[in-house]
């Protein structure tokens, strides 16, 4: 690492905000949080117990965690000795805008200015600032929660120098994600927008009553999912190829799979109509209401452990 990183600020609380910082702290660093919801003590003592168990399954210390955690009263002091920011705010360009001027204007020169946002590209929040400003603001987008699911997407902006883009890198290694830079900005980055591709065509399905939520659910963690988790799309298209790889599969099925992109039966486009939008809102709640919220996370939570498990010791046989 080129860079030391001990001090993190972390700018909203909700669910992402309240993982980062139990993950940055896990690591050590110290942690202020900021928020002005009103339960922000209850919301980050209650995200740190729960998070702490995952933790310490993958390894880490997390004795005194919540020692190294602090509420601040505002932005400014959540960034005042900070090394690294992470801002979780709303996906509002106008939001973002005024903030990472905040941010510029309170947090030390050296400070990496890191965006959770989901979708907007940091260019589009930084074009008021000075270049020197600009210089240190990227994305770093995780995938919820971010500190079990280890891919951050590194996006740089139009004026982001490159060593703000490896300092990130740097930074989340040193925390144990996985970070990808993306060189074009692009809305919605890259996993939002195959999760939105491969979510558009299961609300189509589900709404022409092919199959129901719980079962295409039961279609991805029986197949695709499972496959992906470990090898992905291109090297998972590459072995389905057999001995001929990726090209013998183009060759062979390429011209099948052209035909569902773009002729019949082709792919669906999902109903805007309300009333088919609430018939699908009531089937996903048929399937899966029953359970509470908490209930629901912890099942996913200890699932995507269990995963991350098995392919921390499948990579450790394999060296």
């Amino acid at each position: 690492m080129t860079r030391a990183f001990r001090t993190a600020a972390v700018i909203g609380a909700g669910t992402i905000g309240l993982s980062w910082a139990t993950l940055f702290a896990a690591h050590g660093l110290t942690v202020k949080v900021t928020d002005p919801r009103p339960d922000l003590a209850d919301a980050l003592a209650e995200a740190l117990d729960l998070n702490a168990p995952h933790l310490a399954a993958r390894g880490l210390d997390v004795t005194g965690l919540a020692d190294r955690v602090h509420i601040a009263a505002d932005v400014a002091e959540a960034v005042r000795d900070a090394d690294v920011v992470q801002e979780n705010g709303p996906e509002r360009v106008e939001f973002k805008q005024d903030l990472f001027a905040t941010l510029v204007r309170e947090a030390p020169d050296h400070a990496l200015l890191l965006s959770s946002s989901s979708a907007i590209p940091s260019s589009a929040f930084t074009r008021e600032l000075p270049d020197e400003a600009a210089a240190r603001v990227l994305i770093g987008h995780p995938f919820n929660p971010p500190h079990l699911v280890p891919l951050v997407e590194v996006v740089p902006g139009e004026r982001t120098g490159e060593d703000a883009v490896q300092d990130a890198v740097d930074f989340y290694t040193s925390v144990s994600r996985t970070p990808v830079v993306e060189r074009k900005e692009i809305p919605g980055f890259v996993g939002n927008r195959l999760q939105n591709a491969l979510s558009r065509e299961a609300v189509y399905l589900v709404e022409q009553g092919v199959v129901t939520p719980e079962d295409l659910d039961k279609v991805m963690t029986n197949s695709l999912g499972l496959r992906w988790a470990t090898v992905g799309p291109f090297l998972g298209s590459h072995l389905g190829g057999g001995p001929g790889g990726y090209r013998h599969l183009v060759e062979h099925i390429g011209a099948s799979m052209q035909r569902i992109w773009g002729d019949e039966p082709g792919l669906g486009s999902p109903s805007q109509d309300k009333e088919e939008q609430e018939r699908l809102i009531e089937a996903v709640e048929k399937a899966y209401g029953s359970s509470t919220y908490p209930e629901l996370t912890e099942t996913r939570d200890r699932r995507q452990l269990a995963v991350l498990s098995a392919l921390d010791g499948a990579d450790k046989e394999e060296n």
